[in-house]
Order: C-alpha cells, then structure tokens, then sequence
C-alpha cells in the first residue's frame, strides 16, 4: 500500500511539474504574442521596458515564474500607458469631444481664427467670408495638416467639405515641392456617395485650389466619359468622384491613383448602406500604401468602424460635433400625421396651398421610389404647381438642371428621392414634406435636416401608413427625444423597437420592447448612385 501511495504521489508530482512547465511555456508565448502585435510607433519605449531580454532572448523552458510574473507586469504597464493615450479625450463647453493620441497636446489646440493655421494667403482666400473656423473647421486643421489619420463625426452643413478641404490643397502645395515627374497624376482623392454631393464638393475644391494652381476633377456616372477622360489626361491634383465611375475608369487604365496620399471618404455611413463597400475597397487598394486616411460621416455604424480599423492608422484622431448617434434636429418642427396611401395626394396638395402659398419659398417634398417621383411630379403639374424632380431615372444633365432651379428659387418646389437627403448644403428650405416614409428611420432624421439649418427654423411634415408600422417605435424615440408631439394614431402602431442588428447602423435607438417580431426582409427597387 506505501509502495503504491508512493508511485501516485510521484505520478501527481511529475503531471504537476509538467503542468507548471506548460503554464510556464504558455505563459512566455502569451507574452511574446502580447509584444509582437504591440510592434508600431511605441516599440522603442516597448523594448526599453522589457530591456533585460528575458522575453524576447531568453529560452522558453528556462523563464523561472518569477520573471514571468515581473515581465507580464511590464507588458501591462505599457500596454496601460497606450490605452491611455488613444483614449485621451478632449472636451469643450460646445459639446464637442476630440479623442485619440496625443490630442491634449498644446500644439493641437483649436483654432480661433483662420490666421492662427499660418497658411498662405492664396489658400485661406477661401475662407474670407467666413468670420471664424466651424467648430469641425478649428478641431480639425491641425491634426490633418500634421498628417493624422482622420474620423469627423458632424452633421452636413458644418463646414465638412473646407475642414478636409484646406488640408488636402496644402497637401498637394507640399508634395508638389518635391515631385520631378512632368506627369501630374492626382495627389488626392475625395470619394462620395451621390453624384450631387460630388459636384457639390467640386465645386467648392475648384474654388477654394483656384489661387494656388491646384486642380480637381469630379468623375461621376450618368454623363458623359469623354470630358472626365480629357480631365485626367490633361493632369489634376484632386479627384473628387462616387465608387462606380471611378472604378470603371481605373479599370480602364485612364486614371491612375498610385501618387495619392490623402484621402478622404465623405459621409461614409451612406456610402456603405448604398452597396459600394466592395469599390471602395477596391479603389483604396490602388492608392498610396502610404496615404493619410480621413473619414467624415454622420454616423459611426459598426461597418464605418470596421473599416476605418483596416485602412487607417490605430491611433486615428476622432472628432465628435454634436453626438456619434442619431438625434433630429431640434430647430426642426416634426409634425407626424398617419393616413390612407390612398388619401397622401390629395393631403399633399392641401399642405401646399398652406406652406407654398405664396410659391416662392422653398419646399422640399420626399418621395421613396424613383417611379413615384415621376408620378407625384406629373400629378402636381396638372393641377397648375410648378415643380421639378431629381431622381435616379433621370438623366444627370436633367438631375443638375432641376437642383440648380431649385436652389435659386428658379422653382423653389422639388420632389426628390433620398439621393438628396444626405450631403447637400440647399440654403433656406423651409418645409421638407415627407411623402413616403424612408426605408430607415436613419434616413427620416437625415431628410428632415434639409430644413432648420444654420440656426434657423423649420417644418417637417411626415405621412406615415400602415405600411410603415414597422418602424413607429423608433420614430415615436425620435420625436420624444426632440420634444415634440406623438400623435395617438401612431401610438397605437406600438412602441416596438427591433434590436439594432444590422452591421451598416449599429444600436442608435433603445429597445424598448424584446419581443418585437422581425422584420421579413424584402428587396426594394433602390435609388442607388453609380
């Protein structure tokens, strides 16, 4: 019985031993792991830490526990220090949040005037009617023209397309110093989800790069080819231009972007729910493998998030104006009104003898489907309402003309699809009727923000159906958030609202209810841009 006690108590020691030899080897290789993916901008101050080379040099089977425990310490205590400085954050009394590395420093602090920037006069020219930097403006400038990788989260309307703007002509002004090769290939590259919102910022970039020689090109589908070839050719600094357009013209070797080291992706969450993930990665991947990377969007989705990790820096600088969630604005007047599919015309016309009496004031009316906004357009110009539309039926040429009538009051009347939601700075819309509810509650809030913008006041009015009741508990959310009235007919809908599921928004609204049904999913004819 001895002999056998004995032969079990050697047995428990030598499984003891072994096992302390593999928690000891496991221990050294999860350390040596924790060193290796730690290898970027803090490695010398790493190595410095771990300086006695036990880790790194020493023999797995040799490291007493005692090291091990001393290392794994050191390890965290610098793995510490670089959680501290990405999540260093800087806060204002304007409600606005600057997160990242090193963003407290002095030499970042926001800028109260534009000649506090120290550029060129020829480069702030534009900026001349401008009193002071835009809270993304001054929170910005610095860190971008110290070549930060860049996340702006801000509404449309803030000053998004100069705050990345100005940077980007320095940035070619400097490279330009440099380059020997006759051949002027882009420097830089705007993408954007529409083919307004392009233009839009063209025009502005071609503006603003005026004074200092600097030129832009906008590449956009539904035109044609020709003159965007002739563009390129001739030589351009900035490109600015939607995924598919551009893809095709890569694709046919007539634009090259392996000289571009800024770029920049403009409302970034709506470039993704419209489907163009797979362009965009596609034309990331023919830039610069060195490039500054910036990323304005009015979200922050866990897709927009998922891709800034793997094209950007680890430690990109995040601005904040306002809030990452979604939030109506409050300047705007939300009035909800639930009827009949069938009723929606006539009611319509009713709201336009009251909000565009006087037929000069500027009305935007939203429609969800390319096909109805023919048919709403047709139905309003029989009975005697001047009215255009843009829609992704039309032909571009017929798309530009409509916007431009519509912003100078031409025809301050305009029926447009979700293509204008987003992005575009369309001054003094006092009224946004809401035909058809939006696919997304998301896009509700981005329509509804075409009004009430730069201080002012405005009016939302929204028909909502039966067909909408799927989504009454997050709209219900958004006007309780706003202050505004809920209706008893939309109550009666419920106040249901599905976990946020889908990987192109994330959780925005809180779920009030767990057990609300899914939703089937069903494809709709969409308004996408190419």
């Amino acid at each position: 019985m001895a002999i056998d006690s004995d032969k079990k108590s050697k047995k428990k020691n030598k499984i003891k031993s072994e096992g302390d030899h593999k928690r000891k080897l496991q221990d050294t290789q999860d350390l040596q792991a924790v060193v290796e993916t730690k290898k970027d901008k803090k490695k010398k101050k790493k190595e410095e830490a771990l300086s006695d080379g036990s880790v790194l040099n020493g023999s797995d089977d040799k490291i007493s526990s005692k090291k091990i425990k001393k290392n794994h310490e050191e390890a965290e205590k610098i793995d510490g220090s670089v959680q501290d400085c990405v999540g260093e954050v800087r806060e204002s009394n304007e409600g606005i949040v600057v997160s990242g590395k090193d963003v407290n420093d002095s030499k970042f602090r926001p800028l109260k005037s534009f000649e506090e920037a120290g550029l060129p006069d020829e480069v702030l020219e534009c900026c001349k009617t401008f009193d002071k930097p835009s809270p993304i403006q001054a929170n910005s400038w610095r860190f971008l023209l110290e070549g930060r990788d860049f996340i702006g989260i801000a509404k449309t309307g803030s000053g998004k397309t100069l705050a990345f703007g100005v940077p980007a002509i320095m940035h070619v002004l400097n490279k330009k110093k440099n380059q020997t090769c006759k051949r002027l290939n882009p420097q830089c590259l705007v993408l954007s989800p529409t083919r307004e919102l392009a233009q839009q910022i063209s025009d502005v970039l071609c503006d603003a790069g005026k004074p200092s020689g600097v030129k832009s090109v906008c590449i956009y589908g539904g035109t044609s080819k020709g003159p965007q070839i002739s563009a390129l050719k001739s030589g351009v600094d900035i490109v600015i231009g939607t995924p598919g357009r551009l893809r095709d013209l890569i694709e046919m070797g007539v634009c090259y972007l392996k000289d571009v080291s800024y770029v920049v992706l403009d409302e970034a969450d709506r470039m993704l729910d419209m489907g163009f993930e797979p362009e965009v990665r596609a034309i990331l991947n023919q830039t610069n493998s060195v490039r500054q990377m910036i990323m304005f969007s009015a979200t922050w989705p866990v897709s927009v998030h998922q891709l800034a990790q793997e094209f950007m820096d680890p430690n990109p600088v995040k601005v904040v104006v306002g809030s990452e969630d979604l939030a109506a604005n409050h300047d705007v007047m939300q009035i909800v009104e639930v009827l009949e599919d069938r009723a929606r015309d006539e009611r319509l016309v009713t709201l336009l003898d009251k909000y565009h009496k006087s037929r000069s004031n500027r009305v935007l009316v939203f429609v969800l489907y390319k096909k109805e906004a023919s048919r709403v357009e047709t139905m309003l110009q029989r009975r005697g309402w001047k009215v255009v539309s843009i829609s992704g039926d039309k032909a571009q040429h017929a798309r530009t003309n409509a916007l431009s009538l519509f912003k100078d009051g031409s025809c301050p009347l305009l029926i447009a699809t979700d293509v204008a939601a987003r992005g575009l700075d369309i001054p003094d819309v006092e009224v946004v009727i809401n035909y058809s509810f939006p696919l997304t509650t998301e896009d509700y809030v981005h329509r509804i923000g075409r009004t009430g913008r730069a201080g002012k006041k405005g009016v939302a009015h929204t028909f909502f159906t039966k067909e909408n009741k799927g989504l009454s508990g997050e709209l219900i959310n958004v006007l309780k958030e706003a202050g505004q009235v809920v209706p008893a007919a939309l109550m009666n809908f419920g106040t249901h609202v599905k976990k946020k599921e889908s990987k192109l928004y994330g959780a925005h609204f809180k779920e009030i209810d767990a057990n609300a049904p899914k939703a089937t999913k069903i494809k709709f004819d969409s308004d996408d841009e190419d």
